[in-house]
């Protein structure tokens, strides 16, 4: 019996979601996963999400379904934060595969840019894949993605973006992950190993 199975059943109680995104509510009440809004708790006992890059130092970029303010909010509130990914995500420094995805309010988007030009990146808007026109967030504002040559100092740079007015939030993570699971396989077997 699966454990949405038992949550459904009332074996399994005391337990209430937090959506971080639409698609999330969407997915959660096709399950009859009862949901909550930060409105309505004291607490967040624990988040689980994944990310799009892990360094070593367990700091994340997060991002790639536009949904990493929300996210960002609700794992910071958490007493612990656990990231499930795969190896294909454990890079040496961030920024290596992915690019850093910006949450930019619509009217700054030209000034966000030139900002982060300044600051050494290559910022580009994302454009939706299934829809013509850019991505837009649940809350009504576009993603630039930004390419640095090098993130040597990942709280810097997160705090240098969040500086930039017209900036909402980044997909830097640091110093919010308690723990990450690594989904592999060894030997033929899936294993999961923490670090």
């Amino acid at each position: 019996v699966s454990k949405v199975e038992r949550l459904k059943s009332g074996e399994i109680k005391d337990i209430q979601g937090i959506p971080t995104s639409f698609q999330s509510e969407v997915l959660a009440k096709k399950y009859s996963i009862p949901l909550t809004s930060l409105d309505a708790v004291d607490r967040i006992d624990i988040a689980i999400d994944g990310a799009d890059e892990v360094d070593p130092k367990l700091n994340l970029i997060k991002g790639g379904g536009a949904a990493h303010t929300r996210e960002k909010v609700v794992d910071s509130l958490a007493a612990q934060f656990i990231v499930v990914v795969d190896s294909g995500k454990l890079v040496d420094q961030l920024g290596s595969t992915f690019l850093l995805p910006v949450e930019v309010i619509p009217m700054a988007l030209t000034p966000v840019m030139a900002a982060i030009t300044k600051l050494g990146g290559k910022p580009e808007l994302r454009m939706g894949v299934k829809k013509a026109g850019p991505v837009i967030t649940d809350q009504g504002n576009m993603v630039i993605d930004v390419k640095f040559d090098s993130i040597d100092n990942p709280a810097e740079l997160e705090k240098n973006l969040n500086n930039i007015p017209g900036v909402l939030e980044n997909g830097l993570f640091v110093g919010v992950a308690d723990v990450v699971l690594v989904g592999e396989v060894k030997d033929g077997k899936p294993v999961i190993r923490e670090i």
